[in-house]
């Protein structure tokens, strides 16, 4: 590396770091409030007491589809590896290392909070699930998926639509009663530290990855 390469650097990879960290941080403090039941009344049951006004056939017909795409054998299985295999055909297998690798960190990680913090779920929940409240997997995931996407295809409109596809995601699982609103924020949060601390770690690696790709010629 020529001398003073690494202050002519953007410092996105450092920036990106202190993110994952402080994420991963608000993560633990709020995980550390619902289980004293500090935000279960102020913030937590006043969202629960608004979806319930508004359940109807057709939203929670569309909160079932997210629960679907969101969770189980798809999204845990099928979508890193399709992710993945569309990676290797771009010829970035570091990507597709990544996005399966941090993939599975991120749903380990959410199993090994909720039996931590052994949060109830809500009592008017729809759907048959035992485990955990907090984490939310489901906004997990979502917000792994979205914000790997945005830091291994830098395109504008895949963070917008990676953006949307959290917050619906989020808004689902509240619909459906399986998780408390702060649920799904500490899911989202852990979902995005676990993807910025693997970007970070190895974005010069990835960046010229990327810029080898015969997708990336003339990008």
């Amino acid at each position: 590396m020529e001398p003073g390469a690494a202050l002519r650097e953007p410092p996105w990879r450092r920036i990106a770091g202190i993110a994952a960290a402080s994420a991963m941080v608000a993560v633990l403090v709020l995980g550390l409030l619902v289980r004293i039941d500090a935000v279960a009344d102020e913030v937590d049951g006043e969202w629960m007491e608004e979806v319930l006004e508004l359940r109807g056939p057709l939203w929670e017909a569309i909160s079932r589809v997210f629960d679907f795409i969101g969770g189980g054998w798809f999204a845990v299985w099928l979508v890193p590896v399709a992710v993945a295999v569309l990676f290797l055909i771009a010829r970035r297998p570091w990507a597709a290392a990544v996005f399966v690798v941090v993939s599975a960190l991120s749903a380990g990680l959410v199993q090994a909070l909720k039996v931590l913090f052994g949060r109830a779920r809500p009592d008017d929940i729809l759907l048959d699930l035992t485990s955990g409240a907090y984490p939310s997997g489901h906004a997990a995931n979502a917000a792994t998926v979205a914000v790997l996407l945005a830091l291994l295809v830098p395109r504008w409109w895949i963070a917008l639509l990676g953006t949307g596809y959290v917050v619906l995601m989020a808004l689902s699982r509240t619909y459906l009663g399986a998780h408390w609103l702060s649920d799904t924020v500490g899911g989202a949060l852990l979902g995005a530290s676990v993807a910025l601390a693997a970007w970070a770690a190895l974005a010069p690696l990835l960046r010229r990855e990327r810029a080898r790709s015969p997708a990336s010629v003339g990008t």
